[in-house]
């Protein structure tokens, strides 16, 4: 069994700004502009949501928009959080309701430093999209905690911003949230790490675990 290992969204958590909401609401507008309030607000699921959206897209859009994906920064600190870990033996897992191929594109050279990466695959070779998630399950496109299963640790360790990171929240003992998700959190009364960067993250696990901040 593994000590620990740390879960972490990848929209708005990874990503400086919200690349996938970005991505629909340029390139699925007017279904986007319908169904992102009505997640937010909980009138309907995720599972359905996403998929509508996502399948509203047409295929030949589909280069423009991992070159879309090349431009978003990186939140400050993930470098160096992945490769503290590293010297903890803790797997850094990414967990997201977007789509693959924006989460590698973004990641750049760290996807070999991530310990596993589960999201949505693309079929790109009909006329609109079509959705794949190994992982779909109850009102989620990729059911977050059962991804989280795979995984036995001692300790489960959660990265959120949004209401994609909700149920992940919730079946975690330690959370870090922020934006939405802290809002989530404090209506659930469920406790939670505040965070700014991924610095803030680092830090808190250095002295969570009782280590000397030089290692």
């Amino acid at each position: 069994m593994m000590k620990s290992v740390v879960f972490c969204d990848f929209d708005g958590t990874i990503t400086a700004e919200e690349t996938f909401v970005g991505m629909l609401k340029q390139f699925a507008p007017e279904v986007s502009a319908e169904i992102i309030p009505r997640l937010y607000n909980h009138q309907i699921t995720l599972r359905s949501g996403v998929r509508t959206m996502l399948e509203s897209i047409p295929s030949s859009r589909y280069p423009e928009i991992l070159e879309f994906s090349r431009t978003k920064a990186i939140r400050p600190g993930l470098r160096e959080l992945i490769n503290f870990l590293q010297t903890q033996a803790v797997p850094f897992v990414v967990v997201s309701g977007g789509i693959r191929a924006m989460v590698e594109t973004v990641l750049g050279d760290l996807v070999s430093q991530v310990a596993g990466i589960y999201a949505v695959d693309i079929d790109a070779s009909q006329d609109y999209w079509q959705v794949h998630s190994e992982f779909e399950g109850g009102t989620e496109l990729v059911a977050k905690v059962q991804v989280m299963a795979l995984y036995d640790a001692d300790e489960k360790i959660a990265i959120g911003d949004s209401v994609t990171d909700l149920n992940m929240a919730l079946a975690t003992p330690l959370v870090f949230a922020r934006d939405r998700l802290a809002k989530y959190l404090d209506e659930h009364q469920k406790s939670y790490v505040p965070w700014a960067d991924f610095f803030t993250i680092k830090d808190y696990l250095t002295y969570h675990w009782g280590l000397q901040p030089s290692e």
